[in-house]
């Protein structure tokens, strides 16, 4: 299991990471989650032992890596741009580093086939990476990352530098490898979609602390503050007052809000919680209507109050329409 506590990293006067603790339980996938400079991998780089510490630890099942160089640590590193040598064949990348750890060619040879087969790119060791495609060089990448039998994988935005047909494609391949039976891995994108569809749990990283851990289920369902809300897209965020698990969000109306306490409270509104409906108790007016694919977005002002709509049958920016409130999709934050 992998231990980070209370980890600090300044670069001159700045914190790029600040006391930031996150565990990875064996055979666990833990995705960190942040916007660019948020300090994740930078991070990963001190797991890694590319970068030391200037407080905290990182530890591997109780022992501290802090004295343990980067060669010596057992991790698989697979970066953004993939980092092959291209004057070599998939197989001679995907043995680099076991021919760095004197194994012996035929048990090479054997690792490198198993990791292949593992990523889906069996039979092709003879293949020029420059002749592969965007997605096979990702591939490529990962392989050798396992043929190493690292006890931990480090991935840094490993798809960020495909277009995003191929990172969605490449993200369902790259669960069902990390899925296997005795993979853990630390995984860094800003990308919350793949984070959700890769990882077990996600930690969502601001300014250099982690502000919330959870299945990606708990995160999307009650993000923690109103950094997390905005970052995962929900944009209408209202004050409001609670009274006996009630809140009175103004334009809004009265909206059940059990298990909250009373007082001040921010409320955020999720898109899927506006709906279109003729005999909904809000009336809006259409801003603006923005086609994206499966669904349209529809920015609509309630009562002088912009809110976000998603709607498969779109009106016409300037009409007034009635919406119902799903209060099952309306989160509590603690006011401030």
């Amino acid at each position: 299991m992998l231990e980070v506590r209370d980890a600090t990293i300044r670069f001159g006067g700045t914190a790029a990471v600040d006391g930031m603790s996150v565990t990875v339980a064996d055979g666990e996938v833990l995705a960190l989650l942040g916007p660019s400079g948020s300090g994740k991998t930078t991070l990963l780089r001190a797991v890694a032992g590319l970068q030391p510490l200037d407080a905290g630890a990182v530890r591997w099942d109780g022992e501290d890596l802090a004295p343990m160089p980067a060669h010596r640590r057992g991790f698989g590193l697979v970066f953004q741009d993939f980092a092959l040598f291209p004057h070599l064949d998939v197989g001679r990348n995907v043995e680099f580093g076991l021919r760095m750890q004197g194994v012996e060619p035929a048990e090479r040879h054997r690792r490198a086939a198993g990791a292949l087969e593992q990523v889906e790119l069996a039979g092709m060791e003879r293949r020029r990476v420059t002749t592969l495609s965007g997605g096979q060089q990702q591939r490529v990448a990962l392989a050798r990352a396992l043929a190493a039998g690292p006890r931990m994988l480090l991935l840094d935005e490993p798809l960020g530098s495909l277009d995003r047909a191929l990172r969605e494609r490449l993200t369902g391949d790259l669960r069902r490898v990390l899925a296997r039976p005795g993979i853990t891995a630390l995984y860094v994108t800003h990308d919350q979609a793949e984070a959700f569809a890769v990882a077990d749990r996600v930690a969502v990283v601001d300014r250099g602390a982690v502000v919330q851990q959870g299945t990606p289920q708990e995160v999307w369902r009650r993000p923690a503050d109103e950094f997390v809300a905005g970052f995962l897209g929900f944009r209408t965020i209202t004050d409001a007052v609670v009274a006996a698990g009630v809140a009175d969000a103004g334009p809004f109306g009265s909206i059940p809000v059990p298990g909250t306490p009373d007082g001040p409270a921010r409320l955020v509104i999720r898109p899927d919680a506006l709906r279109l409906d003729p005999a909904g108790a809000l009336e809006a007016r259409v801003r603006a209507v923005t086609f994206q694919g499966s669904f349209s977005r529809l920015d609509v002002e309630v009562d002088g109050a912009a809110a976000v709509a998603h709607t498969r049958t779109p009106p016409e920016p300037g009409t007034t329409v009635r919406l119902r409130l799903d209060p099952d999709e309306v989160v509590a934050l603690p006011a401030g």
